[in-house]
């Protein structure tokens, strides 16, 4: 079953002399279930496709689906409450609420929905991620690793269509970005979670079930492990 569409997707910046288009007329589309690595060099297009593909950056030309919805036909306001329930999103540099503990931080886009809690997710998330002892712990309390995996944790409980991952481990030590590749590839087979990490390195790469290889806003190559 086809969960995301990519059609004839374009991002321009600048105009004239400086008009820079980072993302170049891209289609491709994702299966449910998919574990995709997009890979390119610094300045590919890679992570200006992924702020897209999520619905945080709308697209100077093209479309994109998100189970059957063109998202950028969407409000601002309705767009973000689509992102907030269907789009699961992790960023390299964790992004967590400095005052909130670990169930808070991970149960936040429940509450920013006004969403009853599902503690029995809640319960096998913070089991699958290693933090059942970390429930009441601040983000200064944990380490960079620990914090990543709070990022997934709230990535996940809304059980969205789409996890979308930004250079996940780029703020990581080897040992630590090891765990967070395969929580996420945990996460893809115990909860057939549809995931796509953009990352430059291919080791990291590798471990995924498709690679798209992206070069000055372009796919450049499309290959299935």
């Amino acid at each position: 079953m086809e969960i995301l569409k990519v059609e004839n997707l374009s991002k321009t910046y600048g105009k004239g002399e400086n008009k820079v288009k980072a993302v170049d007329n891209i289609s491709f589309s994702v299966e449910k279930g998919e574990f995709v690595a997009i890979i390119g060099s610094s300045g590919s297009g890679k992570s200006t496709l992924l702020h897209m593909l999520g619905g945080v950056d709308r697209p100077t030309e093209g479309k994109v689906y998100i189970e059957g919805k063109d998202i950028y036909t969407l409000s601002d306001d309705n767009l973000a409450i689509f992102r907030r329930r269907q789009v699961g999103l992790i960023y390299q540099f964790y992004n967590l609420i400095p005052v909130l503990n670990v169930v808070e931080n991970i149960t936040l886009p429940c509450n920013l929905d006004g969403k009853e809690i599902n503690k029995k997710r809640l319960d096998d998330l913070l089991h699958t991620l290693g933090l059942e002892n970390r429930r009441n712990n601040l983000p200064n309390q944990l380490s960079g690793g620990q914090q990543q995996r709070v990022s997934i944790g709230r990535a996940m409980m809304n059980e969205p269509a789409i996890m979308l991952a930004d250079e996940p481990t780029g703020n990581l030590d080897s040992k630590a970005s090891e765990e967070i590749i395969s929580l996420l590839k945990l996460s893809n087979k115990k909860y057939n979670q549809t995931v796509i990490i953009i990352t430059h390195d291919e080791k990291i790469a590798l471990q995924a079930d498709r690679i798209i290889t992206i070069d000055d806003g372009k796919i450049i190559k499309d290959f299935k492990n």
